[in-house]
């Protein structure tokens, strides 16, 4: 994968985690039961981060003053 297609897969995956962040917050204002759906879209937001983090570090590596 080259640096073209890691930048876009970051956004892809930045904006998945805003839906996400969203939908987890429409459920919770709309007062829903179903905890387990909730905790699902929790769980795979976490996943988006990682992700998100590791194409990140790789894009901006770390640089030693």
């Amino acid at each position: 994968m080259n640096e073209d297609e890691m930048r876009k897969r970051l956004e892809m995956l930045r904006t998945e985690h805003r839906d996400l962040d969203a939908a987890i917050d429409a459920l919770t204002l709309a007062g829903s039961n179903d905890q387990l759906q909730i905790a699902r879209l929790k769980k795979r937001k976490l996943k988006l981060k990682d992700q998100i983090a590791l194409i990140e570090d790789y894009l901006i590596p770390d640089i030693i003053a």
